[in-house]
């Protein structure tokens, strides 16, 4: 039998779109369908609605659809790793990132066509909304539907079986109305209220926030070598790693493309972000919480405004600007912005622009992670990670490599002050109450079955003056535990000696649940569920790649498989990249550096080590991100005061008309 088809509602002054059946979220995170009415017990029957494609950012109801069939299951997280098996490891948001409501420069589109109808995105004016009849309806049955939001009723005649399509009007209620008829039984009246909720979420902070680490379209590699130079050069300078796909240049160091034009060649193949020049990843914790939340709830819609950017602190990333981590290149161009304005500001414009639309329009929820980049995480994992001693010479003076001491004063005295000032610019936006800012803070990145990770090579000899010092390591690890953690978590709800001038109002809502997780998938974690290639061309000993450069120029894997096998959004005992992880599937070529340690070309081995340490080693996997996720929404649903809500729906008998 084929499926039924949505009815179109007559209503000559109202674009109607023919789209999907009703579809709901259930399992033990996802609450009874919302949509569904619940009609008297002597009918049984219900009116039941959903707002259609209700994640906003999403241009097409497909891309939203894939998310709602798979948590159907249960949390997000299993629906990313059914999702990861679906794409045979090559990730979701591949072909979804080409078809979003924000451009690639991070403009958003107004107006924006989503499933065929001009939207404006920041201030909906309607939805798409599907109605139907469900419960014990009548085979046969005859239903005369009537849709009123006050500027006259709308009405469709169609058999009971049939959804119902239409365009409910933003900001007031439709009054929705089913007189439904059977030739033996007395007609019967069922009628509910249709108001859609449009939740305005905003998402603020650094690479944990942005989804650093996970492109969303993954590198192409090949399976041949390419040559990498030491800064120093000399006798057994050189060194091979798998090259790019589809690379037309010289492969080798000597007679190697060093122009600009060459430069562009290699960049065009790169990773795909959904915003290059912050990393910004639909695989982000904060876009797939924003998306569950649209699949939990059908009455609500979900507009999303990603502002995260990779390398962001409080004072240059979210209020100043900051470097580009990298610069947008397409087929036929080259965009190079150089810097990124400060979040908040940008958030500041675009609430602004939204009430100029809408005067009641209001910042729902902010969801926020920051501080590392304060205290300087990057240059601890550098510390720890680079061990060649020339190597650390160069990236000391540099200042790449941190050290414990700063990072500890800047944890104890500045981020302190920091966290005054963030308070101050961001709770108007959120109507004086920082509750609605959802803190969601870090997982510990060097914890494996609750114990710190070993350090050593493993993970890492994707540059051969990584090594992963254990000592280094440790003392890093405890800092992070004991310190950084804790400290955070005072500071975003006003405690263990942080004065806040009004602690009921200044207190952010904190996230933390998911660190028991990540205490078993560190970046050292293994198991014999990873994915054949990791098993097999991820040496444990540290030894993964050919040493002899006339081998690897063909071969660079000592395990003899094509680079080009790996797969980078498979399930795996891991939720944090490694270095080979960041240069197997972001290969990120640093731009936003300074001058003093940018890379000559792109056969200097320099960039080896900055694409680790600014390309996403040591970030969550889009697995750690999900379980992220899971933790963050409990928190969002319940400031937004979503659980159990549920509009009311009224049954009578019709008169009945004498013949």
């Amino acid at each position: 039998m084929m499926p039924r088809r949505p009815t179109r509602l007559t209503c000559p002054t109202t674009l109607i779109i023919i789209a999907g059946a009703l579809a709901a979220a259930a399992g033990w995170l996802l609450p009874t369908r919302a949509g569904a009415q619940m009609a008297p017990p002597e009918t049984g029957l219900r009116i039941n609605w959903e707002v259609r494609n209700r994640f906003r950012l999403f241009r097409e109801e497909r891309d939203f659809q894939i998310h709602v069939e798979t948590l159907r299951a249960g949390r997000i997280l299993t629906s990313e790793q059914t999702l990861e098996a679906q794409s045979e490891g090559r990730g979701w948001a591949r072909n979804t990132v080409a078809r979003l409501c924000i451009d690639p420069t991070g403009h958003v589109n107004e107006p924006c066509t989503r499933d065929g109808v001009k939207e404006s995105y920041l201030t909906p004016t309607e939805h798409a909304v599907t109605v139907r009849l469900t419960g014990p309806v009548p085979v046969g049955a005859v239903c005369a539907w009537t849709f009123n939001d006050g500027d006259g009723p709308r009405q469709s005649t169609v058999d009971c079986a049939e959804p119902i399509n239409f365009r409910a009007r933003y900001g007031r209620p439709t009054n929705a109305t089913v007189d439904l008829s059977t030739g033996g039984e007395p007609p019967q009246r069922l009628s509910t209220a249709i108001e859609v909720r449009d939740l305005f979420i905003a998402g603020l902070g650094d690479s944990i926030a942005s989804g650093e680490g996970n492109p969303d379209r993954a590198v192409a590699l090949a399976d041949e070598g390419f040559c990498f130079q030491s800064y120093f050069g000399g006798p057994g300078s050189q060194y091979y790693r798998p090259s790019r796909a589809r690379y037309k240049g010289s492969r080798a160091c000597e007679g190697g493309d060093t122009s600009a034009a060459g430069l562009r060649a290699w960049q065009a193949l790169g990773a795909q972000w959904f915003n290059a020049a912050c990393h910004r990843s639909l695989y982000s914790y904060q876009t797939r919480a924003a998306i569950a939340l649209a699949a939990m709830y059908p009455h609500v819609a979900v507009t999303y405004l990603p502002l995260a950017c990779t390398g962001a602190t409080i004072s240059d990333g979210l209020f100043g600007s900051q470097r580009a981590r990298e610069c947008l290149f397409t087929r036929n161009s080259m965009t190079c912005t150089g810097t990124v304005p400060g979040q908040i500001g940008e958030l500041r414009e675009a609430l602004a622009a939204a009430r100029r639309r809408d005067p009641n329009r209001q910042l729902d929820l902010v969801l926020l992670s920051i501080g590392a980049n304060d205290i300087d995480f990057s240059g601890l994992v550098a510390d720890v990670t680079v061990n060649s001693t020339t190597e650390r010479t160069l990236f000391r003076r540099s200042g790449v490599l941190g050290s414990l001491d700063d990072s500890r004063s800047t944890l104890q005295h500045d981020l302190p002050q920091r966290f005054v000032r963030l308070r101050e610019a961001v709770k108007p936006l959120v109507g004086g109450d920082l509750s609605r800012v959802i803190f969601t803070t870090y997982g510990n990145p060097a914890l494996a079955n609750g114990a710190p990770c070993p350090g050593g090579p493993a993970g890492f000899d994707i540059h051969p003056s990584f090594n992963a010092d254990p000592a280094r390591l440790q003392r890093v690890t405890a800092f992070v535990e004991r310190e950084f953690l804790p400290q955070l978590k005072n500071l975003a709800e006003c405690q263990g000696g942080i004065l806040c001038r009004d602690p009921n109002a200044d207190r952010m809502t904190f996230v933390e649940s998911h660190q028991a997780a990540f205490a078993d998938h560190g970046f050292c974690a293994r198991a014999a569920t990873d994915p054949e290639f990791d098993r097999q061309c991820f040496s444990a000993q540290g030894d993964s790649f050919t040493s002899d450069i006339v081998a690897a120029s063909s071969q660079p894997l000592t395990c003899g498989r094509g680079a080009s096998e790996f797969r980078a959004y498979l399930p795996r005992a891991r939720w944090i990249r490694d270095a080979n992880d960041s240069y197997f599937t972001a290969m990120t070529y640093p731009q936003g550096v300074s001058n003093s340690v940018l890379p000559a070309d792109i056969h200097d081995a320099t960039w080896g080590v900055l694409s680790a340490v600014y390309g996403g080693a040591i970030h969550p996997t889009a697995e750690g991100h999900a379980a992220m996720a899971d933790a963050a929404l409990p928190a969002m649903t319940s400031v937004l005061g979503l659980v159990g809500a549920e509009s009311p729906v009224t049954s009578e008998p019709l008169p009945i008309t004498p013949r």
